[in-house]
């Protein structure tokens, strides 16, 4: 089916002639990651709430939902923190199935206010701070956002008879994988190695527990890693690329021997429609690909698409100091979800083009100036304390130079939650 014929079917689906209109300027390259809808669609479902929705995989998902099932109401909750943008959404703007919050998850009144108001039945939890470089210097911010957060998220879904909760986790929180040792399937022993996946992991020992305790109807997805237009530019592919297109380097954190294996966005969304309609409630899948490179072969490539000669690639290859930990590898077995007839449709070689031009035409548009995420570690500007009025509210010291017990308490609540669930870490 042609891109014309397609828009023409999606727009046939809602009754709003308006519809037409705004799915008519939709570019062509946004309308092919919208996919297919699932059949049967899960009868329970109505009202949609997306934390996160307008971050990368969000809104790649919200515009999914949207365009798909006009049956659905889809409403996003965001903070629009750096790595946000409303541009990920402005090609649905208008549409009667659509609405857009500003608002944080760790606020418990508001989304009480969200779940009861807009009658929400179903929660896909996206949001969360997830690079792993700015953990290392700023990791109590990922507890309260990744932690806390997600217990707000919980108790409000649990008061609400919420009847689907998907949680969106990573690989990372199995740890480093050798290639000697077999690829983790969703019951392996959880050993998070980084601030990051340790609030990911202690974050889905709470979903979990709820599950558990109160009977919460949830799911917990774990990826791979994820690239594609949109994202933000301090992930190794999108940073890589918007630094190429300013004539920058590409920044090898170690040797470059580390490997990742990555999926296209538009694969990962189709992954977690498919699991909110045909998924089992309680049940963990995880998101795989088979394409695994190490970075210094990715930033090779990214030099070849540039078409950049080989005899100038050590211009643009700089090996700066490794992370403070930086795991191997990380490799997932996604047989579960194969099983109910998922697989990736976008390869590699047409997926990082397509990724490629995009930034080409927005990177410098989208979300302002990005110079910061381009430098070699983010997480570095943490070390260097700004003036002391800034000082004081960057790390919540009153003028006594005692810890805010906002800090302390959240602080606990992460040990406990390790604790007292730490069985689930080793489930065998």
């Amino acid at each position: 089916m042609d891109i014309y014929t397609y828009s023409i079917e999606l727009s046939s689906r809602f009754s709003d002639p308006n519809v037409h209109e705004i799915i008519s300027k939709i570019p062509e390259s946004n309308l092919e990651d919208i996919g297919v809808r699932i059949e049967p669609v899960c009868p329970n479902i109505k009202n949609i709430l997306v934390t996160g929705g307008a971050g990368f995989i969000g809104s790649f998902l919200v515009r999914k939902l949207v365009l798909l099932y006009p049956e659905f109401n889809i409403v996003v909750i965001d903070k629009l923190d750096y790595c946000a943008s409303l541009n990920n959404l402005l090609m649905i703007n208008g549409m009667p199935n659509y609405s857009f919050i500003k608002g944080d998850i760790m606020s418990s009144d508001l989304v009480t206010s969200i779940l009861k108001e807009k009658e929400i039945d179903t929660i896909y939890h996206l949001a969360a701070q997830t690079h792993v470089d700015n953990s290392f210097g700023d990791s109590l911010e990922f507890t309260q956002n990744n932690v806390l957060g997600t217990h707000v998220l919980l108790e409000a879904a649990k008061a609400h008879n919420i009847k689907r909760f998907i949680h969106v986790s990573t690989d990372e929180v199995y740890g480093e994988v050798a290639k000697t040792s077999p690829d983790c399937h969703e019951e392996s022993i959880l050993a998070p190695s980084n601030p990051y996946s340790a609030t990911k992991a202690a974050a889905e020992c709470l979903v979990i527990s709820y599950y558990k305790s109160f009977g919460l109807p949830i799911i917990i997805t774990r990826s791979n890693n994820i690239y594609g237009p949109c994202q933000y530019p301090e992930k190794i592919c999108s940073k890589f690329i918007c630094s190429l297109i300013r004539d920058g380097k590409c920044y090898i954190h170690g040797d470059g021997s580390n490997s990742r294996k990555y999926l296209y966005v538009g694969d990962l969304v189709d992954a977690l429609d498919l699991i909110l309609n045909s998924g089992q409630i309680g049940e963990i899948y995880n998101i795989g690909s088979n394409f695994e490179i190490s970075n210094l072969d990715l930033a090779k490539i990214l030099l070849e698409q540039f078409n950049i000669d080989e005899k100038k690639h050590i211009r643009y290859l700089e090996f700066v100091k490794d992370r403070p930990f930086n795991d191997l590898r990380y490799a997932i077995d996604d047989t579960k979800l194969r099983e109910l007839g998922w697989k990736p449709k976008i390869g590699w070689d047409y997926g990082i083009k397509k990724t490629i031009d995009w930034y080409k035409e927005n990177c410098d548009k989208w979300w302002g100036d990005i110079s910061g995420a381009l430098v070699p570690h983010p997480y570095n500007s943490y070390k260097t304390l700004p003036p002391s009025g800034d000082y004081k509210k960057k790390i919540n010291i009153n003028f006594c130079g005692i810890v805010n017990y906002t800090n302390i308490i959240v602080n606990i609540i992460f040990v406990l939650v390790c604790f007292v669930f730490g069985k689930y870490f080793y489930r065998e």
